[in-house]
């Protein structure tokens, strides 16, 4: 049986700030509430010694992810897997909120309630799946009492849900910045505990 967690990068806005759709084609790092969340994280974490850690190759990925595991000396390098990468938002990417909104409609409440993608984003649900559930037998396939730390972003990690085995009654699949889902992972099936948990 091993441990999972999977976190959110922290913000990428602070109060007063123009939100925008971040995706895959903008780099952005952690904002100063953004670090603030990392730091946070890596407090609550820093009894935890991690057997494996991936994040994306984005910037508020690995920020968050570094933050987390120098808490110990004895946490493993940090392993940069694409498949954690953003997905790209097409014509809504760095647009503001409100405008996307505006352009989707019902499809962006489609996307936040069973993860179909809106006209113009590429974004492949089946793959995304696919990669988690590889990810998910990695996993299994660490030592017994084994934990693992993957930093993504909204965007994949919002198909984890979609290929466990067990999960919280009526999960939002949207995981909050700096918030983090907590798995049981064995051969034979993966039980998702809890999601959107804070520091």
């Amino acid at each position: 049986m091993a441990r999972l967690f999977v976190i959110r990068h922290g913000n990428t806005f602070d109060k007063g700030d123009t939100v925008t759709r971040v995706g895959a084609r903008t780099d952005l790092p952690l904002s100063v509430s953004g670090r603030e969340q990392a730091a946070k994280l890596a407090a609550h974490f820093a009894a935890t010694q991690f057997a494996a850690a991936l994040c994306s190759p984005l910037s508020r990925t690995r920020e968050t992810a570094r933050a987390i595991l120098s808490a110990r000396t004895d946490n493993p390098a940090l392993f940069i897997a694409p498949f954690l990468t953003e997905i790209d938002y097409g014509p809504d990417e760095n647009q503001a909120e409100d405008q996307v909104a505006a352009r989707l409609g019902p499809a962006l409440e489609a996307w936040d309630v069973d993860g179909t993608p809106p006209p113009g984003w590429l974004v492949d649900p089946a793959a995304l799946r696919e990669g988690w559930r590889t990810l998910l037998r990695r996993v299994a396939a660490l030592p017994d009492d084994a934990t693992a730390l993957v930093v993504t972003s909204n965007g994949i990690a919002r198909f984890l849900p979609d290929v466990v085995d067990a999960k919280p009654e009526g999960l939002d699949r949207k995981l909050k910045t700096g918030a983090w889902g907590e798995l049981i992972v064995t051969p034979e099936a993966s039980d998702l505990l809890s999601w959107n948990q804070r520091p």
